[in-house]
């Protein structure tokens, strides 16, 4: 009898492999995306330079004017953002004309951002528009009021370090921004 009950053991565990079939282990490949560095509720500090170019205004003598500023942003999504921004620029005076004379403005600007993030390549191209006010020693620009509208390009280099361009045209009905009056800034952007 216990020659039967080994036999019958040892058959149904031979039996129990021969019908197990082949072992197949499947593995899924996930595919992982580096994060984006242009984050959704993103707050900015600014510090830039900047160069405005005037063409042949006999109120501004047709000469750049080079300066710096710094302003505060914040995007609310990813590609819609506001900002606010303290420029200070101006010239020496040129001496041998009347038109070349020296000056200090400083202009109060607002901005709201359009962006769109290009994640695989860390830049953000965006256009922006607003307006603002000039103060300083012109006296026909003192408290003026101006628009803009321009375009420019960030890269970041961290998700918190980015540099940024942008130009843009700004117009107003004073003499001495008479359509013709184009601001250029170039600095570093730090992202929180």
């Amino acid at each position: 009898m216990k020659k039967y009950i080994i036999t019958g053991v040892m058959a149904a565990i031979a039996a129990t492999s021969a019908f197990a079939g082949t072992e197949t282990v499947s593995k899924e490949v996930v595919v992982v995306e580096d994060p984006c560095l242009f984050r959704d509720q993103e707050f900015q500090i600014d510090a830039f330079g900047l160069g405005n170019f005037s063409q042949g205004n006999t109120d501004m003598g047709g000469r750049p004017a080079w300066g710096g500023g710094l302003g505060l942003n914040y995007f609310f999504t990813r590609f819609i953002g506001v900002g606010l921004e303290q420029d200070l620029y101006g010239r020496n005076s040129g001496g041998g004309s009347s038109n070349n004379f020296g000056y200090t403005r400083w202009a109060t600007v607002g901005n709201l951002f359009l962006r769109y993030p290009i994640c695989s390549m860390n830049l953000a191209p965006y256009i922006m528009v607003g307006g603002g006010a000039n103060y300083g020693n012109v006296p026909k620009l003192a408290g003026q009021g101006f628009g803009h509208v321009g375009g420019g390009l960030e890269y970041r280099i961290t998700q918190n370090i980015g540099l940024f361009s942008d130009a843009r045209y700004l117009y107003s009905g004073v003499t001495g921004l008479q359509n013709s009056n184009l601001m250029w800034r170039y600095g570093l952007r730090f992202a929180f």
